[in-house]
Formats: C-alpha cells, structure tokens, sequence
C-alpha cells in the first residue's frame, strides 16, 4: 500500500504534464513513477502486492512520506537549478 501515495501523485502529475509540458512538472512525473515503481517491486518482493498489510495506517503513512520525499528532492533540484545560469535554460524550455 506504500506505492499508492507516489502513484496517485504520479497520475495526477501525468495529468499536469500533459496540460501544461513543462520540464519541471515532467522531473516531477519521472521522480512520482520511479517512487510507485519502487514501492510495487518492493510489495512484490515481499509477496505482499495484492494483501492488505496488517498495519494499513502504517503502510499509508509510509507511502505518504516517501511522495513528501520526492516532493521536496524535486523543489530542491528545481530550486538549484533556478540559481544556475545553465540550467535555468534548461527549466525554461
């Protein structure tokens, strides 16, 4: 259930991307689906993809810091990248 926060994050940003096509919203889309990815092949390894964990308010809670995570990776990189001349290029594309 860790993977339903960075998924659902992850669809909406999709969503975003495709209305607007900005380089910052497709770094935040990547960092959302890698996050989901993880999460699944984690639930996968354990045998636990399709079973309700025992501590569901765990699960989620966890899910919710991991896309909080990505969140606050991506407005560092974008905060970083405004600061670079070169980059800044990039984000303005």
């Amino acid at each position: 259930m860790c993977h339903v926060g960075p998924l659902s994050g992850a669809i909406v940003a999709s969503l975003l991307w495709k209305r607007i096509k900005s380089i910052k919203v497709f770094w935040l889309t990547l960092l959302l689906w890698g996050g989901a990815l993880l999460g699944v092949i984690d639930h996968l390894f354990n045998g636990e993809l399709f079973l309700i964990p025992e501590d569901v308010a765990q699960d989620l809670s966890l899910g919710t810091i991991i896309t909080v995570s990505i969140l606050l990776v991506w407005g560092t990189v974008v905060f970083f990248a405004r600061k670079n001349p070169v980059l800044r290029r990039v984000l303005e594309k």
